[in-house]
């Protein structure tokens, strides 16, 4: 038997129609709005909002815990949080942002049970750079099958800078670079000042820069 969506699509109350929409062509933002209906979140719109995320879960959590064996485990704890309450997110436009602090806030609760957290340890004195600031960014998609070789071999490179900086300054400039947070959110997950976040995220740059800078001379 047929069940209409309870949603509305551009002004149009689907429970009013007799035609079934199929998840995958409904928004991102329908999507959420559907899973916030009933007692429980739609299966089937559930579904596709993990299908159209997973990857940025996945890709968030490689770069903050990349020796970890575990992050598959973390992955599947993500969603379940997010079953559990994505009632409770009342703007639905900011899934994405949401979505990210449940996967940081699983990652750092994880690393204050393993009790790993200490002091950052030293890192070599950073160079100066003419305006003070670093204008390099870090991509935030894994490379295509068609992008060229050297592209793939710096993204490489950068990965492997990432996962070798000390584990309190990778953790902020993931947060920062790949997750996108504000300073303040960063400040407030990692129990850390204020300046002490901007310092371990300039830091951080100035030490990758400075790892690939032979890399980058020789392109």
């Amino acid at each position: 038997m047929n069940q209409s969506i309870p949603v509305s699509l551009s002004g149009v109350d689907v429970r009013a129609t007799k035609n079934l929409v199929s998840a995958e062509k409904l928004s991102n933002y329908d999507l959420i709005v559907l899973c916030q209906e009933g007692n429980k979140p739609n299966r089937a719109a559930f579904t596709e909002l993990l299908r159209r995320y997973q990857s940025h879960v996945n890709r968030l959590l490689y770069h903050l815990a990349p020796d970890w064996e575990e992050r598959a485990d973390l992955a599947q704890e993500v969603w379940i949080r997010v079953y559990r309450n994505i009632k409770r997110l009342h703007e639905p436009a900011k899934f994405r942002g949401w979505l990210s602090r449940i996967t940081t806030n699983l990652f750092y609760d994880e690393l204050r049970k393993r009790k790993r957290i200490a002091e950052p340890l030293s890192l070599d004195a950073p160079r100066r750079v003419k305006d003070g600031e670093v204008t390099w960014e870090l991509p935030s998609e894994l490379p295509s099958p068609t992008d060229s070789l050297s592209t793939t071999e710096f993204y490489e490179k950068l990965q492997n800078a990432i996962a070798d900086l000390p584990e309190a300054f990778r953790i902020t400039i993931v947060l920062r670079e790949i997750d996108g947070l504000a300073y303040e959110e960063i400040a407030e997950i990692t129990g850390v000042s204020l300046g002490t976040v901007k310092s371990r995220i300039a830091r951080a740059r100035l030490k990758l820069q400075s790892t690939l800078q032979n890399y980058v001379n020789q392109e």
